[in-house]
């Protein structure tokens, strides 16, 4: 209805003495919308928060209201914690597939070839001569100790609930793969045709540099969050066996896609994020592009 055009006018039912409903004449109400004072009978009645009100009116209203989202701008959902279960999921599949499943009829090897990133001896992303750089981010879900994909699951599981309630799920998968594939790109530019990375530790250093930089932004304590990344750290310069580069770049990538996820003025906030999540890919590009021209692959 436009704003201009006249409010139809209800009939009155002469047999019960009260006005007929807006939209049914031939139902009588006493009962007349809060808005616009029309009256409506059961069928037509919305509850508002004081009386009732009629279709018309309710959808003026929610055509001028704000849709609701998270505090950094994603969809808000009833499920906080979805993506962070799914990604859980896939990685302890994908585990139990490599230990007890297809490792006993096609060996490890045929893992290490099909998704891990260099551990097959074999320059990084290259298995038996073809390019294969999607390697690099399926490394990231492929764990072979239960100690590795147990601990590596756990952060997750504390960590990202929170991160994917206050950025949404589409903002916090961006995150957690951006940092995934930091940390595998990172190794290849620092470790070359020595790259041996498998598992999901660089997208979990990336979580942890993220919650850092969310309390940074909510002003909450640093304490606890500092000391998790110190601890982790120092295991991972005083352990042998441990790629010391996926974590580096994992929290590298992931902190800096975080400030721009989390630091976004609210004005521009989809465009800013955006072109973080795009500009955090085209570093990983270039780093990646870097790594092959300096070993050759």
């Amino acid at each position: 209805m436009l704003p201009d055009e006249p409010r139809p006018t209800a009939d009155r039912s002469p047999e019960a003495g009260l006005p007929g409903c807006y939209r049914h004449p031939q139902t009588p109400t006493g009962v007349s919308c809060t808005r616009c004072e029309r009256p409506i009978c059961p069928h037509c009645m919305v509850a508002a928060s004081v009386g009732f009100q009629c279709p018309e009116c309710v959808g003026d209203g929610h055509a001028g209201a704000r849709r609701a989202t998270t505090r950094f701008g994603g969809a808000l959902a009833a499920d906080g914690g979805l993506v962070t279960r799914v990604l859980i999921g896939i990685n302890v599949v994908v585990w139990v597939l490599a230990a007890y499943v297809l490792t006993p009829r096609l060996g490890q090897t045929w893992f290490l070839v099909s998704l891990g990133a260099g551990v097959d001896g074999g320059p990084a992303g290259i298995a038996d001569g073809p390019h294969q750089w999607y390697r690099l981010l399926t490394a990231t879900f492929l764990h072979l100790e239960w100690w590795h994909v147990g601990m590596n699951m756990l952060v997750l599981f504390w960590l990202g609930p929170a991160l994917e309630q206050a950025l949404g799920r589409l903002r916090f998968l961006a995150l957690y793969l951006v940092a995934g594939l930091g940390g595998s790109i990172f190794t290849f530019l620092v470790a070359g045709h020595e790259m041996k990375s498998l598992g999901a530790s660089g997208a979990i250093f990336g979580l942890i540099g993220a919650t850092i930089v969310m309390q940074l932004r909510d002003k909450g304590p640093l304490g606890p969050a500092m000391a998790f990344l110190v601890f982790n750290l120092i295991v991972t310069f005083s352990r042998p066996g441990i790629d010391w580069r996926a974590h580096i770049g994992g929290l590298l990538l992931g902190s800096l896609t975080a400030a721009g996820l989390m630091y976004a003025p609210r004005e521009r906030r989809g465009l800013v994020q955006a072109l973080t999540v795009v500009g955090a890919l085209a570093v990983e590009a270039g780093m990646l592009l870097a790594g092959m021209a300096l070993y050759g692959a």
